[in-house]
């Protein structure tokens, strides 16, 4: 009934939120005569901020129609290349002369944790002019029909498998934040069944690989309510007349109320400053906040099952870094690893996946040598300041890029030349897990 609720007083206020906006609109009008007054710019600004909290955000659009490609502007356009039920696979095909080389293809794995793959528009954007970059669009869980079936954590990792396999080789692979699991276990999967598809690398951005290393408050959460509790509490139904009616789903509108109430001080005073924005005329200010909360408030359900065996299997009972992690009835073993080079990406600031989590990941591949292997520390940033914003494009995307070319070349020129000797993997990294996170470690 949670979803029925739910739906009952946004059709509810419907009409009060067409009225605000009415109000809006003729307060801002400047041929109105009352739209010079103070009350007037007060009332308008109320109305919009009451419009905005009521709405129901829909999927944004990634918007990216150009790129610059060797300092000439360039044509984009999106393609979906790869479609599943749950999943659509989008090539941003860049608009190239004849002349130009093929740039490294990549895999970017948004997360589906209830937030589109719009939100990683930055991280595509930072990739576009010297990439061929796809990224996962993940679908609204009411909106796939139940005739369609079940998606859990097993068939995550099926559809990346498949992924790979559909770029073919020497595609590189990057995992925001909740997909550094299913990722890892696809990863792990290909090397123990030495599938030539593997990628050339494999970088994990914030991912909680190991929740138990600084847990946050999301970690505790899970931890001390339990599977059970999740599924009697935030699991419910799709109502009619969705097309994933009768669906069982962790709703969209619950998860953003999560993310909302671990910050709700900073959320309030954003909104306190949009209303300041409004009746003093600052256009830009205003602007810039709408983009965010647009962005950010446009949010999609995800199916029980991955929901619930996600909470499980990583929250819960940590069956990565136990060793116990299964997929569908095969063992998941990362130290099967050995081709694929590993870069680990940390936020010092990340109050969502705690420090060391991700580089918890080198603990656990240890096959792949030493010069493989990097992890790097970002001061100063949190979770969102690891895929976007300024310190993402100055410092962590140069780094990522760098260390996909170079063990592409690498791999490129192990190919040409005799077989030599793997190299060791006393890691640097290996060491600044057993001793302590220390700062990055060397590795490219």
């Amino acid at each position: 009934m949670l979803y029925h609720w739910y739906e009952a007083t946004h059709a509810m206020l419907s009409p009060y939120r067409a009225m605000a906006d009415a109000t809006k609109l003729a307060l801002n009008n400047p041929v109105n005569p009352f739209s010079h007054m103070p009350m007037a710019r007060q009332m308008a600004a109320g109305a919009e901020l009451f419009e905005r909290a009521t709405r129901r955000y829909g999927k944004p659009e990634f918007g990216l129609s150009t790129t610059l490609v060797g300092g000439e502007r360039v044509a984009v356009t999106e393609a979906t290349v790869w479609q599943r039920p749950f999943c659509n696979l989008v090539h941003f095909k860049r608009a190239l002369p004849a002349r130009h080389r093929p740039d490294p293809k990549v895999l970017i794995v948004a997360p589906m944790s209830g937030h589109y793959a719009t939100l990683l528009r930055g991280t595509v954007e930072s990739f576009l002019p010297n990439h061929e970059v796809f990224i996962t669009d993940w679908l609204d869980a009411r909106m796939v029909p139940l005739a369609d079936g079940r998606f859990d954590l097993d068939d995550y990792v099926d559809y990346v498998i498949s992924m790979l396999h559909f770029l073919g080789p020497d595609t590189h692979v990057m995992a925001v934040c909740q997909p550094a699991v299913p990722v890892f276990m696809a990863v792990s999967r290909m090397e123990a069944e030495d599938d030539p598809y593997v990628p050339t690398t494999l970088t994990l951005m914030g991912g909680p690989i190991d929740t138990r290393s600084n847990p946050t408050a999301v970690n505790k959460l899970a931890e001390e309510r339990g599977t059970e509790w999740f599924r009697r509490n935030v699991i419910t139904t799709v109502p009619f007349p969705h097309p994933g009616m009768m669906r069982p789903v962790y709703p969209g509108f619950l998860q953003i109320n999560g993310f909302m109430s671990m910050n709700l001080d900073r959320h309030v005073d954003a909104h306190r400053e949009l209303f300041r924005n409004l009746v003093k005329g600052d256009g830009d200010g205003a602007q810039k906040h709408r983009e965010f909360y647009d962005e950010y408030l446009a949010v999609m359900d995800l199916t029980a099952e991955f929901y619930l065996q996600t909470i499980e299997r990583v929250f819960v009972e940590h069956h990565l870094p136990r060793g116990i992690m299964m997929h569908r009835d095969r063992p998941v073993d990362p130290k099967a690893i050995r081709r694929v080079a590993l870069l680990t990406v940390e936020g010092e600031k990340d109050d969502i996946t705690g420090g060391g989590q991700t580089l918890a990941a080198h603990g656990l591949a240890t096959s792949i040598p030493e010069d493989m292997r990097h992890h790097h520390l970002q001061p100063a940033v949190g979770h969102y300041g690891v895929f976007n914003g300024s310190r993402f494009r100055a410092d962590i995307a140069p780094r990522v890029m760098d260390f996909m070319r170079t063990h592409a070349y690498r791999k490129a020129q192990a190919a040409k030349a005799p077989a030599k000797e793997k190299g060791s993997t006393g890691s640097t990294v290996l060491k600044m897990i057993r001793g302590g996170r220390g700062g990055a470690a060397k590795g490219h």
